[in-house]
């Protein structure tokens, strides 16, 4: 039989009903970090999808980016993702999380003891971040506090505190993988890309030592928990964040070649823009490339596409053996039943970008699905 979106496929140590997965989407519900009952609900909703991956879940105190975004480093916010995965699983859905180190991209008032947040270089973003209103309580953007410049002696701690998190993750919390956040901006890609990386040091210049850190900590994490449970996260052209680099093509395909002898279970390509356009005047990106450069070093697993996918264009590039599994956001923030729809080529319920970021259950619990619409 012909492999289609909806095929069942095995996926590292997971086996998945179809290729359809749930992206990472912040979504500023967890107040203290802590996962709630609400948030699984949430994701129970969602557990039809081959794999779901989490919101971006903080592996640090100074990991934290944003307001009322989960942590994985407190007793308190493992139990509170023990009822996530369950409430997953009950569904018959697999999940992973994503583990989050949001470098520069953060606010003092976020950060332990107010201090600014920290980069590979001491280079400011050109992005806001979500912060909660002492003297109102609502939610609010604000531009990003300039970053201090990480000590070389400090980094290992960062690898530390990844793999930590990982075995929280799938020791304690009950989720079937992580997934590394090495995209949009975040502190791996700032160490990756020339935009954010100044350093002198074996941490900065050439390819080789800018991708240094994002190389030890998967290394680190897949040695910790197994490869097949890591999957990794990687946006080579996109702006998000302010983030920008001098030869993408290069970075990335070195980077993929030296991903492969790991044993992954996914790549997870985002193509152009995250949330934007696909392709970006200016800056091509060769993606069939990349894959080959990944295969070619003896890479296994599953390459995941994400970005402004329609039904149509998901179902070609699995049918092409483009993508092994195809993740989609907004999608399912109003359609928890995406799958169904999808398999039915039914219309999808529009979402209300209003309520994306903070508040209750409106635009969060109440999308209908298709038996209730």
């Amino acid at each position: 039989m012909p492999t289609t979106l909806f095929s069942p496929t095995h996926v590292g140590d997971m086996s998945l009903a179809n290729r359809i997965v749930m992206a990472p989407i912040t979504r500023n519900r967890a107040p203290g970090a802590v996962p709630t009952a609400m948030m699984a609900q949430y994701y129970g909703q969602r557990a039809s999808a081959g794999l779901i991956i989490t919101e971006a879940t903080a592996i640090s105190p100074q990991a934290q980016g944003y307001a009322d975004v989960p942590g994985l480093y407190s007793t308190e916010q493992l139990d509170g993702w023990k009822k996530v995965t369950s409430a997953i699983h009950d569904g018959g859905g697999k999940v992973v999380v994503q583990l989050w180190h949001v470098g520069r991209i953060s606010h003092t008032s976020l950060q332990p003891g107010n201090q600014p947040p920290v980069a590979p270089s001491a280079i400011a973003a050109q992005s806001k971040t979500f912060i909660i209103d002492a003297a109102t309580g609502q939610g609010r953007f604000v531009p990003t506090s300039t970053p201090r410049a990480l000590d070389v002696s400090e980094l290992p701690g960062i690898v530390h505190d990844y793999q930590s998190a990982a075995r929280n993750a799938v020791d304690s919390a009950g989720f079937d993988g992580v997934e590394i956040h090495a995209a949009n901006g975040y502190l791996l890609e700032q160490f990756l890309k020339t935009g954010a990386n100044q350093r002198k040091d074996d941490y900065g210049g050439s390819i080789k030592n800018r991708a240094r850190l994002l190389l030890e900590v998967t290394r680190t994490v897949a040695e910790a928990i197994g490869g097949s449970k890591v999957g990794i996260r990687l946006s080579p052209v996109t702006p998000a964040n302010g983030i920008s680099d001098a030869d993408p093509q290069a970075l990335f395909e070195y980077v993929v070649q030296h991903l492969a002898p790991l044993g992954l279970a996914y790549i997870h390509v985002v193509e152009g823009a995250t949330g934007g356009p696909r392709e970006l005047p200016g800056q091509p990106f060769d993606y069939a490339a990349l894959k080959a450069a990944y295969r070619n070093a003896g890479g296994k697993g599953a390459w995941m596409l994400n970005n402004g996918y329609t039904n149509a264009l998901a179902q070609d590039v699995v049918r092409s053996g483009h993508a092994d599994l195809v993740a989609f956001g907004k999608p399912f923030i109003s359609n928890p039943d995406l799958v169904k729809r999808l398999q039915q080529d039914a219309p999808l319920n529009p979402w209300d970008s209003s309520t994306f970021y903070g508040g209750g259950a409106a635009g969060y619990l109440d999308y209908p699905t298709l038996a209730k619409a």
